[in-house]
């Protein structure tokens, strides 16, 4: 690996403080995803994503693309790689998880 040097190396000097907010960074960017992103992350093609919930790749790209995105067809693409979909209705005092039943 001429010329690269890892990470690791880099980040050895750093303060316990520094490293503490790089990994806090780390873990904010991780929950905050697109669904492309994740999908990304997941290592699938859209097309495999496609195969699954039973549509062709570009509807996987228009559904990526969306800014408003139904939650049972959120549900479905989640579902469809591997996860499960939870959400979280978060007030100053208190946290709910909704559920569509």
């Amino acid at each position: 690996m001429s010329g690269h040097t890892p990470f690791s190396e880099l980040t050895k000097h750093f303060s316990p403080e520094r490293l503490a907010k790089i990994e806090a960074e780390t873990n904010r960017l991780l929950q905050e995803m697109t669904l492309q992103e994740l999908r990304e992350a997941l290592h699938i093609q859209q097309g495999e994503l496609g195969e699954i919930l039973g549509i062709k790749q570009a509807a996987v790209s228009r559904m990526e693309r969306r800014n408003d995105i139904l939650l049972s067809t959120l549900r479905k693409a989640v579902e469809a790689m591997g996860g499960e979909l939870i959400i979280t209705a978060r007030f100053p005092n208190m946290e709910v998880c909704l559920n569509n039943g």
